[in-house]
């Protein structure tokens, strides 16, 4: 059949199983939004276009599938580069569709042009530009396969204005066949037998489970061999709910802000297991003393990835799900129990020192706020946050038990991402309890995308952790700069004002006894809620690994006198 390539834009989306898309119109993709109308895929009117972005990133993060996000031409298109970025450093499937002026105008400097593609480049898994109506449908085609393929990542197709309104003849491609891209799924049996041995041999064995864990829907296999082998699970910052909090075996997360046990683990062990993850400088402190004692096996199905930051003793170039299902049946059963020991002794140790364990003092602190959301919600909410102090502490003390309800920006630590990721996964799990935990900066960022929840009715409960400062920022000033605190000290608006202005209830919390009675009223009013908490201004996230520090010399929060 003959369409105009504007109609082919949402004939393929609609091939692809896209229901939702999220994006703002222009000049440049207007006749995009004209055909749309004839289409049954729900379009989400976003406020800002990085909040578009940040959108299709949480529902593709909670949905397991390709989010979608539009914008036109020029300032529309470079709004979404924060959010292309965001998706690409934590690699999550999202294509980007963006509107170009027509083809014969390009170089030429024409209204809202601005070289988009040139611009994502660098942080797009691939990108297009389409100058014709008769390459759309190939187009889509390839980017959706690309985008949720291999190592997820997202795609951008920018489409020039004549081509939206020429008319082909519409085919769309039944397979995708791309010359030099073919992601490898198994890893060599020779290397499966390699670390085989290494397994045998280790007496103290720590599994590194990361992002790939939750991509590549490895969690039960995870869960078989950590098992079987009676191997403790360390997490990344988006390796958290990949592998029950409350299992026996997971040790919590690693890193600068890992839990104490956790770090001295790694850098005790005698053989790193890597899954799923890049050993980026957050996870591992200084490389010169990283796991020191450790052989390294790596299973990663980018292989630029491989021996980047790390060398890997057994490099396991594949899809993870697949690598362990290959080598789960070749390994034998351990106990490893000593280990074990030792690690719940470092354990005990830290718990003396956790702000959990704090008598009350009527004062609101943002570690005890996250567990009383925790125990709310029955830890069974899809909770996301922008970036900073409250991150670290929600990652900390909101116990996930499964994967795809951790939403945050880890690579890019992208302020601004908690409120419109949260909208985003309401679109993928409209039956789920949704948090957004922000900071008062970050969420001033894309506080207007409160208004899209409303629009749409997203039952999105956000909880500003409001300490008048740039949290983060302030406590290396106070650790590493003599407390000289520089644009740290924020004035905030009254958020309650604020969110009644755009609509949603809200309330504000001051001190401790005023906490249950506000989380049940936002649990229990339909719709956005917004709840402001006035935190204590000063408290800082414990442990925390100086820069350039290796893991283990962590700082720990001072005993409370």
């Amino acid at each position: 059949m003959k369409l105009k390539g504007a109609e082919i834009v949402w004939e393929c989306l609609v091939r692809e199983g896209v229901e939702v898309v999220f994006g703002y119109p222009g000049g440049a993709n207007m006749p995009i939004y004209d055909a749309m109308l004839n289409y049954p895929i729900h379009h989400v009117l976003v406020r800002h276009e990085q909040g578009g972005a940040h959108m299709a990133d949480g529902y593709a993060r909670a949905s397991g599938k390709v989010g979608v996000s539009m914008a036109t031409s020029g300032p529309g298109a470079t709004n979404l580069v924060t959010g292309i970025a965001t998706a690409m450093m934590d690699s999550v499937p999202v294509v980007f569709i963006t509107g170009q002026v027509a083809a014969h105008l390009i170089g030429g400097d024409a209204f809202q042009e601005i070289d988009v593609t040139g611009i994502t480049l660098p942080i797009t898994k691939h990108n297009y530009l389409v100058t014709r109506a008769d390459e759309i449908a190939e187009t889509i085609r390839e980017a959706f396969y690309v985008a949720k393929s291999g190592r997820p990542g997202p795609v951008l197709i920018d489409i020039c204005k004549n081509a939206q309104v020429e008319s082909c003849e519409f085919i769309y491609p039944a397979e995708v066949e791309l010359s030099g891209y073919k992601p490898v799924m198994h890893s060599p049996r020779p290397l499966l037998d390699e670390a085989v041995k290494l397994i045998e041999k280790a007496k103290r064995p720590v599994i590194l489970c990361g992002h790939g864990v939750i991509m590549s829907k490895a969690e039960e296999e995870l869960m078989q061999f950590a098992v079987k082998t009676q191997t403790p699970v360390a997490n990344t910052l988006l390796g958290l709910g990949a592998f029950p909090a409350s299992h026996e075996l997971n040790l919590g997360m690693m890193g600068m802000h890992g839990e104490v046990h956790t770090n001295l683990a790694i850098q005790n062990a005698d053989l790193i297991l890597a899954f799923g993850m890049r050993f980026d400088d957050r996870v591992t402190g200084t490389l010169k003393t990283y796991a020191p004692k450790a052989k390294k096996i790596h299973i990663e199905i980018d292989p630029a990835e491989v021996h980047k930051n790390v060398f890997a003793d057994v490099p396991l170039v594949g899809d993870l799900k697949t690598v362990l299902r290959d080598m789960i049946p070749l390994l034998d059963e351990y106990d490893h129990d000593e280990w074990k020991q030792e690690i719940s002794k470092w354990r005990s140790e830290a718990d003396a020192r956790s702000i959990m364990n704090w008598p009350e003092d009527g004062k609101l602190y943002v570690a005890h706020l996250i567990g009383d959301i925790w125990k709310a919600s029955g830890g069974g909410a899809i909770v996301t946050t922008d970036v900073g102090q409250h991150q670290m502490w929600t990652a900390q003390y909101y116990q996930l038990e499964a994967p795809n309800r951790w939403i945050t920006s880890g690579g890019a630590g992208t302020m601004g991402f908690g409120l419109p990721s949260a909208i985003g996964a309401w679109f993928a799990a409209k039956d789920q309890e949704i948090w957004a935990v922000a900071g008062d900066g970050g969420f001033q960022m894309t506080a207007a995308e409160l208004t899209t929840a409303v629009q749409e009715g997203a039952n999105v409960k956000v909880a500003i952790m409001n300490n008048n400062f740039l949290g983060m920022v302030r406590q290396w000033q106070e650790f590493f700069f003599e407390k000289r605190y520089s644009a740290v000290n924020m004035r905030t608006p009254d958020f309650v004002k604020l969110a009644e202005a755009h609509g949603v209830p809200a309330r504000r919390v001051t001190s401790r006894d005023e906490v249950d009675d506000a989380i049940e009223w936002a649990r229990k009013t339909p719709g956005p809620v917004v709840l402001e908490f006035k935190v204590e201004q000063e408290d800082a996230v414990y442990p925390m690994v100086p820069a350039g520090a290796a893991l283990h010399e962590m700082l720990q929060r001072p005993v409370k006198q």
